[in-house]
């Protein structure tokens, strides 16, 4: 069993513990020593002569047990009462109930860090395939168990200490990125979770975090006040790769593929994407004279929830629609009118964040966009080193400066780059309602965290108090 990956730590921590215990030391701070750091207990126990070896812990104990078993069943209370008071096995109720506290917290991040974790979908962006408030389990083993790079943390906790407004780990000591070798490949047009790509250096606000680059960007126009208070203080946190946040989106490309979006139909190597089929866009509703029931927006499941209306720069509210629903406010007739928001260019706030060379992009008519593939070789040019300076210099740990048209990688002039990993697209399916690719760039494959597996429990707009949404527990998270 010390050959099988993960279960060989519980299984080194037992052996460690009868170890030290066949030596006579059967307290708790001993068998603590053993599981924290057994080199340092099996040192002491080594320059003291007064421990000895009595023999296997594993088989005296169970030998001890018999014993009283076989007191109990011939009746002799004398004998028990004795061996139960000179009993060096026993535990204090306070000892076995911290032991099965220690253990189940050891045994339940060891699973998370490794096997399941439990996450929430805290935003619209995959509406509504994926809802406010949907709790799922997410598989970290079926890409590949990625071997943990930050080691000192909080047990349980990703990267903040709730009520503390800390993060929950030190970022050094630190280890390498590993990756296990994966159970299946990550596809086309499936839903993973990964860590926040840009999300290295940010600023965290009560109502969510910043890059610090997106808050260069905006020029002000974010509406946070908290969040121009930690720009003048210069108040960000820089995060490891297994810290930065996690995000759910579905993989639209993958490494080597070529993606275009032409009037909000994605096309990837020049066809036509598949649709999820609950993909959601913007629109503006003028209701009809008679106005919209409750019932009717029960039953089509319409702004439903907070994040299902947003308002626009002109305060008129803008509504996240699937087709289906699009069709069924249309059919109510009597002056309704159900008509699509219209997206102009929005600059800097795209990826790749240069206006000069790829002008007029927005999140309905944007790229084309080569997606970096492990070994490939591209050219680099003044025009198109904005798509991959990220990626070489920051994902792939490479020094790169740009000397006006001159391209520097580690001191020395390059005009091509091999890419040594493989990327994604990813998108949420609430189009007009995600922050994504389209806004921050490719999701390195080291960033990736697993797939989702299920949905276990959900509450409408992520509240209790809203209800529980019973009609979505149990259900596949893995919806096309």
């Amino acid at each position: 069993m010390l050959l099988i990956p993960i279960l060989n730590i519980f299984i080194f921590c037992g052996m460690a513990v009868n170890l030290v215990r066949s030596f006579g030391r059967y307290g708790f701070g001993d068998s603590a020593l053993a599981v924290i750091c057994a080199p340092v207990i099996f040192y002491l126990i080594s320059k003291k002569d007064s421990d000895k070896y009595l023999g296997p812990n594993v088989t005296m104990e169970r030998d001890y047990m018999d014993e009283m078993k076989k007191a109990e069943k011939a009746g002799d209370k004398k004998k028990l009462e004795r061996l139960i008071s000179k009993n060096p096995y026993k535990k204090s109720f306070l000892r076995e109930w911290t032991e099965s506290i220690v253990f189940a917290v050891f045994a339940a991040a060891f699973i998370r860090m490794f096997l399941i974790e439990a996450f929430v979908i805290p935003t619209p962006s995959m509406e509504g395939s994926l809802l406010v408030g949907d709790f799922l389990f997410v598989s970290k083993a079926s890409y590949g168990i990625r071997t943990p790079m930050t080691i000192a943390m909080v047990p349980l906790l990703h990267n903040r200490v709730p009520g503390l407004g800390t993060e929950s780990y030190f970022r050094k000591p630190c280890l390498k990125y590993n990756r296990l070798p994966a159970f299946e490949e990550i596809d086309r047009n499936k839903p993973i979770v990964f860590n926040w790509p840009v999300g290295d250096s940010v600023y965290i606000t009560s109502q969510r975090s910043y890059t610090v680059g997106q808050a260069r960007r905006s020029d002000g126009a974010i509406p946070d006040r908290e969040l121009w208070q930690k720009v003048k203080k210069e108040d960000y946190v820089v995060r490891p790769i297994d810290k930065k946040d996690h995000y759910i989106k579905r993989c639209i490309a993958l490494p080597g593929d070529s993606i275009q979006i032409i009037d909000r139909q994605v096309y990837v190597n020049g066809k036509k994407a598949k649709n999820p089929e609950k993909m959601r866009f913007g629109y503006y509703i003028n209701p009809p004279k008679s106005g919209i029931s409750k019932q009717f927006l029960d039953k089509y499941d319409i702004a439903q929830n907070h994040a299902d209306i947003r308002a626009d720069s002109r305060g008129k509210a803008i509504y996240f629609l699937d087709s289906l629903q699009v069709a069924k406010l249309k059919e109510l007739g009597d002056g309704v009118a159900v008509t699509p928001i219209v997206n102009t260019p929005q600059g800097e706030q795209l990826f790749p964040h240069d206006t000069k060379n790829y002008p007029g992009w927005t999140v309905d008519n944007y790229g084309p966009v080569w997606i970096p593939k492990k070994g490939a070789t591209i050219s680099l040019t003044p025009e198109n080193i904005s798509m991959y300076r990220r990626v070489i210099d920051v994902y792939e740990d490479n020094d790169l400066e740009i000397k006006g048209s001159k391209i520097i990688i580690n001191q020395q002039e390059a005009g091509e780059y091999t890419f040594k990993q493989n990327y994604y697209w990813a998108m949420g399916d609430n189009r007009h309602n995600s922050e994504d690719s389209r806004a921050w760039g490719f999701v390195p494959h080291d960033h990736i965290v697993g797939k989702p597996l299920f949905i276990w429990f959900s509450t409408k707009n992520a509240s209790l108090k809203d209800g529980i949404r019973f009609s979505r527990m149990f259900k596949s998270a893995d919806i096309d």
